[in-house]
């Protein structure tokens, strides 16, 4: 912790506790994590967990690059994001409400559904967190309340404070994976067209949210 200091890092106890409710509370990267374990087991969780952290990586450097200010100032920055990620989120909302309607092999159990590449529940993963300018946002905002006035270098410090976010993220959601895959060797067919229609239902609505969404300020 003094070696964090050093580095011009404060309240690290309050960090962790507030990045740990931040992660626990609903929302499109935890959705995405559970979903995906349940219906394609602990690796299409991970996958996806693993792009959600790499997401936040890349908001982690937009905002110390100064990016993320760009989002905060500028109203068609923020516009085209915002419109791109809700579309993005309602085309998986979509997907998951037409497998939930459809019959046959969408509909079967968690076990015996289509196998998906490690890649493509990576991208979901990374799209979903990318594609949000509210993310960005909260980086640029939360991010400096726990780096010192004094800090020799702020950009070093934020990077370094992202990282340990992200790390901290990343445990979160690895356990989220374990107890989905505990939960899904309990599947049934029905169950699963359930949680498929209730994703694409929360999906949807994140859609929505986001896409009604004004920019901070304006």
């Amino acid at each position: 912790m003094s070696q964090l200091a050093f580095m011009g890092l404060q309240d690290l106890p309050l960090f962790f506790v507030a990045v740990f409710v931040l992660n626990a509370t609903p929302g499109a990267d935890l959705l995405l994590t559970l979903t995906r374990t349940l219906q394609g087991g602990a690796r299409a969780g991970l996958a996806a967990a693993a792009g959600i952290s790499a997401g936040c990586l890349v908001h982690t450097l937009a905002a110390a690059l100064g990016l993320a200010a760009l989002l905060a100032v500028s109203a068609l920055a923020f516009e085209t994001l915002r419109w791109i990620g809700a579309a993005y989120l309602l085309w998986l909302a979509i997907g998951m409400l037409r497998r939930a309607w459809a019959g046959g092999d969408a509909a079967a159990a968690p076990e015996a559904a289509a196998p998906r590449s490690g890649w493509a529940d990576f991208r979901a993963g990374l799209l979903t967190n990318v594609l949000n300018p509210k993310v960005a946002l909260f980086f640029l905002a939360f991010l400096p309340q726990f780096i010192a006035a004094d800090a020799p270098n702020k950009g070093l410090a934020f990077v370094l404070l992202g990282l340990i976010g992200i790390a901290q993220g990343a445990v979160f959601l690895v356990g989220v994976v374990a107890v989905a895959t505990r939960l899904r060797r309990f599947g049934s067919a029905r169950a699963a067209r359930v949680l498929q229609a209730i994703g694409g239902a929360l999906f949807a609505a994140l859609a929505l949210r986001l896409a009604a969404a004004s920019r901070p300020g304006a």
